[in-house]
């Protein structure tokens, strides 16, 4: 770093406030000017290049905050082609217990302090899924896309790898082989609440799952299979609710089943909000949880052994999902020839 450099760092943030024009809109320009560096070097520290020092990446980090430096989108895509975008496309959701916000902070925390910038899409579940996605690669808006709900034969996949767009998802597909994913273990998820709920000596079990046609769902399905058989348990899956209809939608239909199936003695539930209305729907039926019936519920928020004690809780930790989706969306962008990141988390620690 040059010897004027190092000295413009020994500066209080108000004297390098005091270099700008308060009528002046902070450029590249204005940060080599206070810095005393060239603008290339300016843009190719504030870009986190390779050839350029720590101690000059992070001068020119500190003056672009202090003196507010916004980049500009437009000028910075006709320079290099690139936005310093990443965005997240999510459901539009109104259940505060889902996992939207948590994912969103985590993302936005792992990409604080780079170059690189979160903007969130949502998505209406009206309207197509692939919409927004065309909307990121048509436009050039970003420079990858992170999304979750992914199904087995997601058409956001097949068209993003058509058309070799950087792109990370939150569950697996068929093509999991050829994309950057972080999933959880599903399978082995619901098999451990039924090996749980047998040592508490229940064998009638029913489950709330997400909608079919997506893959985690679809993987709960194949874990009851498999390990009820061997188990030798009888499960029933909810067929006319599933973990994303309303609360009151699904607790009037637990009401029902226990009304039609006395027999029934514990319920899985793969969100919080379905655990919730199913542990009311349970004492609304005059039973007692923990005793008559056991409720297994999955949740991203720890809330659930807040409303029931009694209630067997998995947690997962989407925080470090969406952490992992941030780096691995990262990687492809500044390592486009490193193998791609891909993990299963597998559930191994006890309920709380």
């Amino acid at each position: 770093m040059k010897r004027f450099a190092l000295e413009v760092a020994k500066l209080s943030d108000d004297d390098l406030r005091e270099m700008v024009d308060s009528r002046e809109r902070p450029t590249l320009k204005t940060i080599a000017r206070i810095s005393g560096l060239a603008v290339a070097t300016v843009s190719r520290a504030l870009s986190d290049a390779p050839d350029i020092g720590r101690d000059t990446k992070d001068l020119v980090n500190r003056i672009a905050d202090v003196i507010g430096y916004v980049p500009n989108r437009a000028g910075l895509r006709l320079r290099t082609g690139r936005t310093n975008v990443i965005t997240l496309v999510i459901p539009a959701e109104g259940d505060v217990m889902n996992n939207a916000s948590k994912l969103t902070n985590s993302i936005a925390e792992e990409l604080r302090g780079t170059q690189f910038h979160l903007n969130v899409l949502p998505w209406f579940p009206d309207e197509n899924p692939l919409r927004p996605i065309k909307y990121i690669v048509e436009t050039h808006s970003s420079d990858a896309v992170i999304f979750n709900m992914t199904e087995p034969n997601d058409e956001r996949v097949a068209y993003l790898l058509k058309h070799k767009f950087p792109f990370v998802t939150h569950g697996r597909t068929k093509w999991f082989d050829q994309h950057a994913y972080y999933d959880y273990d599903n399978i082995a998820f619901i098999s451990m609440a039924l090996k749980r709920l047998v040592a508490r000596g229940r064998k009638n079990i029913l489950a709330i799952l997400p909608p079919l046609n997506q893959n985690y769902s679809q993987d709960m399905v194949l874990g009851l299979e498999q390990e009820s058989k061997r188990l030798g348990i009888s499960y029933r899956i909810s067929e006319k609710v599933d973990s994303d209809q309303s609360s009151d939608d699904i607790q009037h239909w637990v009401m029902r089943r226990l009304e039609q199936s006395p027999e029934l003695d514990a319920v899985i539930c793969t969100s919080s909000k379905a655990a919730i209305a199913a542990i009311v729907a349970i004492e609304k039926n005059s039973r007692i949880l923990g005793r008559d019936i056991d409720v297994y519920g999955k949740e991203v928020i720890p809330i659930l052994k807040m409303f029931r004690e009694n209630i067997i809780v998995e947690l997962e930790d989407v925080g470090r999902a969406g952490r992992f989706l941030a780096r691995a969306a990262m990687q492809q962008l500044q390592d486009p020839g490193m193998p791609l990141m891909q993990h299963l988390e597998i559930p191994t620690d006890e309920p709380e």
